[in-house]
């Protein structure tokens, strides 16, 4: 009799125990162990030199002033989105980022299976329909990308410049639409050539890409490609210095071609993510809402480093174009329609 109480004690322990785990593995957001933070890249992966490396900071910097626990899963392909949202929800993380609009099926679906988690996205408002644990974050590319095409338009020798976008969307045509009126505002004279890798990971097509421009003329390349990117770098890097260049994206680029790297298109993913987590900790966090952030939020910008090559010239009318789109002188256009009445003016 005693050794069957034992053993009856013993398996309803067992049971407390797993009933005690399932109920954590369904995302509670309060997971034991204090606070948690994960984050699933796309197939960009950590190391893109873009969006996700600089959203890793962000999430880098709770661990230092948060305290955080953190743990980042990459995505290897599209289906992986899912499975991995979906682990770290488990594992009751109180908030998972998932960086890219690729993501935009894949957090609705998880956020729905895992009402009690908090999830955070960036580059999509998912359609205006944010699930109310879910938080939005946007940014006005196209405003930055504005400067970025004052400073192509007033730096060319050729009259040429360049845009290569990663895949054709709503975000990089934000981009391509931004630049595009910067440039022509700065000088109308310059044509703008543009082409899509139809992909964020091939870097081989970057650079052909880029090789074909700078053939033909082109002397100024601002892309918006994620790692495709670093082969517009490898090329331009093989260019007689001062005659050709590279614009980057996303965070500080330059040291991928340090001699031919004009400015890069700063996107302050890092300070979103980490006030938005931060404000969770708190216990601030509103939730189900889009953060939208532009150049009057210090969302975007451009590389502070941008005086080594930019001249003070230059410097000092992206300034006033700057200061007119803060004070809304200057509406930049974000698409193909706005972007013809844009120029049409």
């Amino acid at each position: 009799m005693a050794k069957k109480s034992w053993i009856a004690l013993i398996l309803s322990a067992v049971f407390i125990l797993a009933v005690g785990c399932n109920g954590q593995q369904q995302g509670t957001g309060k997971g034991e162990g204090g606070f948690k933070v994960g984050m699933v890249t796309d197939t960009g992966g950590l190391n893109d030199e873009s969006f996700n490396q600089t959203a890793w900071e962000g999430i880098k910097r709770t661990k230092s002033e948060l305290d955080a626990d953190i743990k980042a899963l990459e995505s290897k392909r599209d289906e992986d989105y899912v499975p991995n949202l979906t682990k770290f929800a488990r594992e009751g993380r109180d908030i998972t980022w998932a960086v890219g609009f690729k993501f935009e099926k894949s957090i609705p679906d998880v956020a729905k299976r895992f009402p009690d988690a908090q999830f955070g996205i960036v580059d999509t408002n998912l359609g205006g329909k944010i699930p109310e644990n879910v938080t939005a974050v946007t940014f006005k590319e196209e405003e930055g990308s504005f400067l970025m095409g004052v400073i192509a338009g007033l730096t060319t020798k050729t009259n040429k410049v360049g845009f290569i976008g990663g895949i054709s969307s709503p975000l990089i045509k934000k981009f391509e639409s931004g630049f595009r009126a910067g440039v022509h505002a700065a000088n109308p004279n310059v044509t703008v050539q543009v082409a899509y890798a139809e992909s964020f990971t091939d870097a081989t097509k970057g650079r052909s890409l880029a090789q074909n421009m700078y053939n033909s003329g082109i002397d100024v390349i601002f892309h918006a490609s994620g790692g495709v990117g670093k082969g517009l770098f490898d090329e331009v890097k093989t260019r007689e210095k001062g005659k050709y260049w590279a614009i980057g994206v996303d965070m500080d680029q330059s040291s991928l071609a340090p001699d031919h790297t004009l400015s890069s298109l700063i996107k302050r993913v890092d300070v979103a993510v980490f006030d938005i987590t931060k404000e969770l900790k708190e216990g601030k966090l509103k939730s189900g809402k889009e953060v939208v952030l532009g150049l009057k939020e210090g969302g975007v910008d451009i590389a502070e480093n941008s005086g080594k090559h930019v001249s003070p010239d230059v410097l000092k009318k992206v300034d006033e174009f700057k200061q007119k789109i803060i004070n809304g002188e200057i509406k930049v256009p974000k698409n193909e329609d706005e972007l013809k009445q844009f120029l049409a003016k």
